[in-house]
């Protein structure tokens, strides 16, 4: 038994060794290539693999993909926000930064297999063309949707395009079939969600990206809320990943005196350049929360750490992401472009709040460590790098090298959480119900006023809601959650046939109620 056993033991690795010396042999018999220059440059040496491979290479491939493939290589030894952008997303990531498109101006939902309007913007060739909400467009151009055929890509193919040209739209309106002609804009993408007043005196400001004219933005909306009584603010920079540095210096400096350093940047081909704020700024005299989260990062942090470092006002939340690195855009003649890391950014006080990235740590997990570490619900559970220790002008303790450290921290917020509140959330409940209830109820509220005080999420509709999601998306009823979510759904119900209304500070004056980072902002706020 044992020499059997050896026997078999041995076979594989005759057959290994076999195969491996015919692969060894084979290749000693091909004839042998000689390239000239052998002594090459990397460069050249790039370029001479290139060749060969396309000359010799035993199958046709592709040249663009490979050398795309070969890109996408060399920016992964890089650090992990270094990016290589191909032609084919240049423009959807520029639209983003740059705060506009050519195109309509209309918000839509793929609702019952059916394309529906359920907001025209303000000013918009929409607007203007005579486009109204509840409208259902069954055709643009020569296109007619289908079941098949309706995709949100598919209808931002066809609705978007260079401003000036014109799309002709088919449109049902209750029934009535009309033809509208529209003459596509440019259509902002506004980097504020909301601007609303929560109290006489207590102002709140959401801030989704730092696109180029975030700053702009924001100095209106503070401009606004300042004109209805603002005195105390709470700047939302949660789950806001950042954008343009410029945008963030002018944020900074509305709430700083005149030269205050508000971030430097340095790195190994770039010197340090200090940015420094000016005396124009408009919220002086106003004080601030600002909400931060695991996902607020790049920008938001630039300013989160602006805010802790000069003592100005309160970090509230939870530990932001911790990306610290500053990125330049060089663009190609193909429309591709690469996103370089060229320097750092500090905060006023010197910290470099870039968490630690490389081979040996789990960059892309680190939300998923962080929620199994206790981090999102315990004080207690966050571990701080003593040597990386910094000292505010007032003497508050700060840390760098991994994010922005709040000042008052909050929990993850779990009451009345469950999977059947995300299913109904992430399957698009609130939104197609909300249209569905609206139909033909849009013009019975004429104000925001009147709708808060007068709307109520019943029994009876809170039953239709969970009934519709079941029938209608999918969604199986979960009592268990239902239960246990039921305050948190009845305010999305409400809050989302509020943005049908009245656009996104419609919506945020009733999602907010149930926010416990606002909450105990406000609490901070009333008290000082």
């Amino acid at each position: 038994m044992e020499t059997n056993s050896n026997k078999k033991f041995l076979t594989p690795l005759l057959l290994a060794a076999f195969f491996a010396g015919g692969i060894f042999l084979g290749t000693q018999f091909l004839p042998k290539v000689t390239y000239q220059n052998q002594n090459v440059s990397y460069t050249d040496k790039f370029s001479t693999l290139l060749r060969v491979i396309e000359n010799r290479y035993v199958d046709s491939v592709d040249h663009e993909k490979l050398i795309e493939s070969s890109i996408q290589g060399m920016i992964k030894e890089l650090d992990p926000h270094s990016q290589y952008i191909p032609p084919k997303d240049l423009e959807g990531v520029n639209e983003q930064l740059e705060g506009k498109f050519g195109g309509i101006g209309i918000r839509f939902l793929i609702h019952n297999d059916t394309l529906v309007v359920t907001h025209v913007l303000p000013k918009s060739p929409s607007e203007k063309s005579g486009l109204n909400a509840g409208d259902r467009i069954v055709q643009v151009d020569d296109s007619t949707f289908t079941k098949e055929t309706i995709s949100n890509k598919s209808v931002m193919s066809l609705l978007k395009g260079k401003e000036g040209t014109k799309v002709n739209l088919v449109v049902n309106r209750h029934g009535e079939t009309k033809h509208i002609s529209i003459t596509r804009g440019s259509i902002p993408i506004s980097s504020i969600s909301a601007n609303v007043m929560l109290t006489d005196e207590i102002g709140f400001i959401k801030l989704n990206s730092f696109t180029f004219n975030a700053g702009e933005e924001f100095v209106d909306a503070a401009k606004t809320l300042k004109s209805k009584g603002m005195k105390k603010l709470i700047f939302d920079l949660r789950s806001n990943g950042g954008g343009f540095m410029h945008a963030a210096n002018h944020i900074i400096d509305q709430f700083l005196p005149s030269g205050k350093l508000m971030v430097y940047t340095k790195g190994r081909m770039v010197a340090r350049e200090d940015y420094y704020s000016t005396s124009g700024g408009i919220l002086q005299d106003i004080d601030v929360v600002v909400l931060i989260n695991t996902l607020s990062a790049s920008a938001s942090e630039i300013v989160a750490g602006a805010i802790q470092d000069n003592d100005r006002g309160i970090i509230l939340g939870r530990r932001s992401f911790g990306k610290g690195l500053v990125q330049d855009q060089q663009e190609f003649n193909d429309g591709s472009a690469l996103r370089l890391t060229i320097s750092r950014y500090y905060t006023p006080t010197g910290r470099c709040i870039q968490k630690p990235y490389g081979k040996d740590v789990d960059y892309e997990n680190d939300y998923l460590n962080r929620y199994e570490n206790g981090e999102l619900m315990n004080e207690d559970s966050i571990k701080f790098d003593e040597s990386l220790k910094f000292t505010t002008p007032k003497g508050r303790i700060v840390y760098g090298g991994g994010g922005i450290y709040p000042d008052t921290f909050v929990p993850n917020d779990t009451l009345g959480a469950s999977y059947y509140l995300s299913n109904l959330y992430y399957g698009g409940a609130f939104n197609n119900w909300a249209f569905k209830y609206l139909d033909y109820r849009r013009t019975k509220w004429q104000s925001f006023e009147s709708f808060n005080s007068r709307f109520k999420v019943s029994e009876q509709m809170f039953n239709d809601f969970t009934t519709y999601a079941a029938n209608n998306l999918d969604i199986e009823v979960d009592e268990d959650g239902k239960s246990r979510s039921k305050i948190i759904i009845k305010n999305r119900i409400k809050a989302e046939i509020a943005r049908h209304l009245f656009e996104e500070n419609g919506y945020y004056k009733i999602y907010l109620k149930d926010d416990l980072d606002v909450e105990t902002a406000l609490e901070v706020l009333i008290s000082l």
